[in-house]
């Protein structure tokens, strides 16, 4: 069964499923972070993607290490300096079903730490976009970059290189950004992205500002999401989300349900060199 064509079946969340659908998710993420001048590459057992010009780890990661225990654990320590030679300061693996059910022993002796638990997340429910959302402009970059930079504890030259990289989007027929302006502060309230390709669509940025949140500015501005990369050809539509609690409930309300796990894996390059 391809998923593409039936994403509403039940048995997409038969493990079994799971590593074709991961596949999917993983194609257009790398996709995605490739946007203007990342690259898409083997390394070992790994595919990888690298963009200098990205200072988020969605430019910059790993997935589908796949292949004997022995060629994965020589991928990880390859892909420490594969990161290294381009400039990043931490290699980081995105474990899913496309990769070998021993990874979490494997990484353990390579060093590698799991840093974050995800689930990967299936769009089901359709929602009514808000009015309040628009496209946003080459004037809201700076205020998006700052809100993004808040959130994730960007320096200042990573809020530069991120005006850069949504500049580059904001110019890709396959992205999708959207804000939500805030009237009381003349700032960028909300901010979410997307992006669709060959049938699939992302839903891989939601941020908030803390003094607005619990407002309804986040599930509206991931219906208007939605519906674009809807309108743009994607027949799925995924996301990743951080498992239980708040995360949780937000994307069952805004129509989204967990189908399979996601292990984030990193190792400090920087750590390396010392």
């Amino acid at each position: 069964m391809d998923p593409l064509h039936d994403p509403d079946d039940e048995a997409l969340l038969d493990p079994r499923q799971a590593r074709e659908l991961a596949g999917l998710v993983e194609t257009a993420r790398l996709a995605s972070g490739a946007i203007r001048y990342g690259r898409i590459g083997r390394v070992g057992a790994a595919t990888v993607v690298l963009n200098q010009d990205d200072p988020l780890p969605a430019g910059n990661h790993a997935v589908g290490l796949w292949g004997t225990l022995a060629e994965v654990a020589t991928t990880l320590l390859t892909l420490e300096r594969s990161f290294a030679d381009a400039g990043r300061p931490e290699a980081i693996v995105y474990a899913s079903p496309t990769t070998v059910a021993e990874i979490e022993g494997i990484a353990d002796d390579s060093g590698w730490r799991a840093v974050e638990e995800q689930m990967a997340l299936l769009h089901r429910e359709d929602k009514t976009p808000s009015r309040d959302v628009r496209p946003a402009t080459d004037d809201d970059l700076r205020g998006i970059a700052e809100l993004i930079g808040d959130d994730a504890g960007l320096s200042d030259d990573g809020e530069r290189r991120l005006v850069r990289t949504l500049a580059h989007r904001g110019d890709d027929p396959r992205c999708v950004l959207r804000v939500v302006d805030d009237p009381e502060t003349d700032r960028i309230a909300g901010f979410a992205q997307g992006f669709a390709e060959r049938g699939v669509g992302l839903v891989e940025q939601v941020v908030v500002r803390p003094g607005r949140r619990r407002r309804g500015i986040g599930s509206s501005l991931v219906a208007e999401v939605v519906d674009e990369v809807r309108a743009r050809g994607a027949r799925l539509v995924a996301a990743h989300g951080d498992e239980g609690g708040a995360a949780e409930r937000f994307a069952d309300e805004c129509g989204f349900e967990a189908v399979y796990p996601v292990t984030a894996y990193a190792r400090r390059v920087d750590e390396l060199l010392d």
